[in-house]
């Protein structure tokens, strides 16, 4: 049976006719950066978000530096942020000069331990980022409360969770500033790179307009060192129309991770936990099994594509080792970090696939 890990096919055959005329008018436009189709896209998506703000960029990397550029945060600052996440979180701290600084995760939902971010907060935290991973936001209130108390920003990494909801409001307008990504392999993706800020702060959107089209403030008036994160106009194309469809495709995602874990429940693995009052997007359906690497050879052997979302926690790798931290600083992102494993998960994953997946991984881990 042929299962891919995400199927990006599956979705363009069925969207093609709708994808295809809109690239066409970008062509035909000639417009290729800005325009109709990315004034579209931003209110669109921030009458999806409620936010006041919504601001299409290059990626979602590049969404989280626009966030901490728009704070002037930079050298001398501290940005709390968790070890066990996609490593552009830390990199862009690091990149406009910041430490990162980092707190261990819930083992339950896999995100920022709220309980222990007081600690690790000191006169030079400017900010706090937490991350919505795999799906699911982090304890928004409680993170905002914390921020509250000690005059700080938080900074929502959405880039896993567009579509997800926090006790009834969506992901990427839960705190001062959202980012999210729209890579192709998101719940909501593009045809390349792409990204978004949100924000209901009037003078941070103005701010983060400028930055974006490298600091101007009008046509070669440069009031701010910028960069040129602008999206273009064929991605925008690209995501107007999967986002016309993406409330049927986000409940399909719920579906399907709701059936993995109903499957799974009397299996030896560990399966997603969703919080009370929230909702996933399932960005990856991520299990935890013991001897990762025999399951996975096995399940690659029978046919089952699986990936690893992430095997090296943040604190341990090469670039960060000038922090200071040591193997065992963060033992619940190690532990999870060696056990985790992510499962095909589409919207257009089929039952009769879905079961050969859940069938496979039993008798991989009862032989």
């Amino acid at each position: 049976m042929k299962i891919n890990f995400i199927d990006l096919q599956a979705q363009y055959e069925a969207y093609r006719s709708e994808i295809d005329e809109e690239v066409l008018k970008v062509f035909a436009s000639a417009q290729f950066i800005g325009g109709e189709q990315l004034q579209k896209l931003e209110s669109s998506l921030a009458e999806y978000t409620g936010a006041k703000h919504a601001i299409g960029c290059s990626s979602g990397t590049d969404a989280l530096l626009l966030a901490l550029m728009a704070l002037d945060i930079g050298p001398g600052d501290e940005v709390v942020t968790t070890p066990f996440t996609f490593i552009a979180t830390a990199e862009v701290i690091a990149l406009v000069g910041a430490k990162p600084v980092f707190v261990d995760i819930d083992e339950t939902t896999y995100n920022i331990d709220t309980g222990k971010i007081e600690a690790a907060i000191t006169e030079k935290t400017k900010a706090i980022i937490p991350v919505s991973l795999y799906g699911q936001c982090a304890d928004m209130d409680t993170i905002n409360e914390i921020a509250s108390r000690y005059g700080i920003t938080v900074i929502e990494d959405a880039c896993q969770s567009f579509g997800a909801t926090y006790k009834g409001r969506r992901s990427c307008n839960l705190s001062t500033i959202g980012c999210t990504s729209f890579f192709p392999s998101k719940p909501l993706g593009a045809y390349g790179d792409g990204g978004a800020v949100f924000t209901s702060d009037d003078a941070l959107a103005k701010k983060i307009r400028m930055l974006l089209s490298h600091g101007q403030s009008e046509r070669y008036k440069h009031t701010l060192v910028g960069i040129n994160g602008r999206l273009d106009a064929v991605q925008a194309a690209v995501l107007n129309v999967k986002l016309r469809h993406f409330e049927d495709e986000v409940e399909k995602r719920e579906s399907i991770g709701a059936r993995y874990s109903e499957l799974l429940r009397s299996s030896a693995v560990v399966t997603p936990k969703i919080a009370q009052g929230y909702t996933s997007v399932y960005a990856q359906y991520s299990i935890r099994v013991k001897d990762r690497r025999r399951v996975v050879e096995a399940l690659g052997e029978k046919g089952v594509p699986t990936a690893v979302h992430y095997p090296v926690p943040l604190h341990l790798q090469e670039v960060f080792k000038p922090l200071g931290y040591a193997k065992g600083d963060f033992p619940v992102s190690e532990k999870v970090s060696e056990e985790i494993l992510s499962l095909p998960m589409s919207p257009f994953l089929t039952q009769e696939q879905q079961a050969y997946v859940v069938e496979t991984i039993k008798e991989v881990l009862n032989a």
